[in-house]
C-alpha cells in the first residue's frame, strides 16, 4: 500500500471514464431504439455501465479504497450509487457487519441474507423449502433484496432496533428508490420521444441483467464449496492473525482473465478482498499469488474455480439445503487449531 500513486488514481479514473461513456453511448442509442440494432447496442452498453457503476466503483470506493487519493467526487463518504440502496445503510451493513464477522453463523447476516438456507448448521423452517424460487426472485430484483435486507426489520421485530431508526431509514430508501425510478423510468424515456417504451423495456433489462450478474458474484464469494462457516463460540478467542485466516476459510475465488475480474469488481479475488477490503481493487491481482503461496506453505486451503462452476455449486446448495439436514460446512479439525 505505501507505494500507491498516480498509476492507481488514473486506473480508478479511467474506469468511471469509461462506464460513463458507456453510460452515455447507450442512452444515446435508445434514443433510437425503435430499430432493434440500436435497442440492443444501447442496453448492452447501458447493463454493462451499471454493472461496472455498482461492482468496479461503487462497491469499491465505498470500501474506502480510494479515499487515499483526497478526491471530493471519489470518496466513500460523498460516492452514491447507482442502485436503489442508500450508501449509507449498505456501508454499515456490509463493511462493519459482514466484513467483521464473515461467516459467523448469527453474526453474519449476509450468510444467506436471512432469507436462504446456504448452511447446514442454520435452522431449517418449512419456508425454505421454496428458497431455489425465490432465490430467483432475490436475483431479478437483488438490488431491492439488499436494500430492504439493510433496514434490518428482522431486529426491528426482535426488539433490537428502534422502529423510529427504521422509519428514517425507510423513508430515506424511499427517496432513493423514487429517484432512481424517476431517472430510468420517467425521464430517460420520456427524453426517447416516441421511443419511450423501448427505452423504458431497455432501462429495466439493463437493471435486471446488473442485478443477476451483481447476485451471480456475490454469492460464489462465500457460499460455494469450500468456503467454509464458524460458530459464534470460535470468535470468543480469535486472534488477530485468526481474523485472516477466517476471512482465507470462509471466501472463495473465482478464476477468469482480466475482463472478469473487472466486471466482477475484482470480487473475483474474494480472499484477497477479505483480507485487504481497503486496498485498491487494481492490486488484487498483484497480491492474489502471494496469498496463495502462504496459504500453501502453511496449509490453508485457497478456495477457487470457474464461475460456471462455483455458482452451479451454489444452486446445488440451495436446493439441497431447502430439505432438512444437509450435513455441515463448519470449520474444524485441523483448521480449528488456526482460530
Amino acid at each position: 500500500m505505501g507505494d500507491l500513486g498516480a498509476a492507481d488514481a488514473d486506473y480508478i479514473r479511467r474506469v468511471i471514464a469509461v462506464q460513463r461513456g458507456l453510460e452515455f453511448g447507450g442512452r444515446a442509442l435508445l434514443m433510437v431504439s425503435l430499430f432493434p440494432p440500436a435497442w440492443l447496442a444501447g442496453t448492452g452498453a447501458l447493463a454493462v455501465a451499471k454493472i461496472l457503476e455498482n461492482m468496479e466503483i461503487g462497491h469499491n470506493v465505498l470500501h474506502g479504497q480510494w479515499d487515499w487519493m483526497g478526491d471530493p467526487e471519489i470518496h466513500s463518504t460523498t460516492w452514491e450509487w447507482d442502485a436503489v440502496s442508500p450508501a449509507a445503510g449498505w456501508k454499515r451493513s456490509h463493511n462493519v457487519v459482514h466484513h467483521t464477522y464473515t461467516n459467523i453463523l448469527g453474526k453474519d447476516r449476509d450468510l444467506g441474507y436471512s432469507a436462504i438456507r446456504v448452511d447446514p448448521a442454520q435452522p431449517w423452517k418449512p419456508i425454505h423449502l421454496f428458497q431455489p424460487l425465490y432465490n430467483l426472485g432475490l436475483s431479478l430484483g437483488f438490488e431491492y433484496g439488499i436494500a430492504i435486507y439493510d433496514l434490518e426489520l428482522d431486529k426491528v421485530a426482535a426488539g433490537d432496533k428502534p422502529w423510529s431508526q427504521a422509519r428514517a431509514e425507510i423513508g430515506g430508501l424511499w427517496q432513493k428508490i423514487r429517484r432512481q425510478w424517476i431517472k430510468d423510468y420517467v425521464a430517460f424515456p420520456l427524453l426517447s420521444g416516441p421511443a419511450a417504451p423501448t427505452t423504458l423495456v431497455a432501462n429495466v433489462v439493463a437493471n435486471v441483467a446488473r442485478n443477476v450478474w451483481g447476485h451471480t458474484v456475490i454469492f460464489c464469494g462465500h457460499f460455494p464449496a469450500g468456503a467454509q462457516t464458524f460458530t459464534e463460540d470460535q470468535l470468543v478467542d480469535e486472534s488477530p492473525g485468526g481474523w485472516y485466516i477466517r476471512q482465507v476459510l470462509g471466501s472463495a475465488n473465482l478464476d477468469g482473465p482480466p475482463l472478469l475480474h473487472l466486471m466482477t469488481g475484482n470480487l473475483s479475488h474474494q480472499i484477497e478482498h477479505h483480507l485487504f477490503p481497503d486496498m485498491p481493487s487494481n492490486r488484487y491481482a498483484e497480491i492474489a499469488p502471494k496469498v496463495r503461496e502462504v496459504c500453501a506453505r502453511y496449509g490453508l486451503p485457497y478456495t477457487s474455480g470457474s464461475l460456471p462452476r462455483q455458482y452451479a455449486g451454489v444452486l446445488l446448495t440451495i436446493a439441497r439445503l431447502a430439505l432438512p439436514g444437509g450435513g455441515r460446512r463448519v470449520a474444524g479439525g485441523e483448521n480449528a487449531g488456526w482460530m
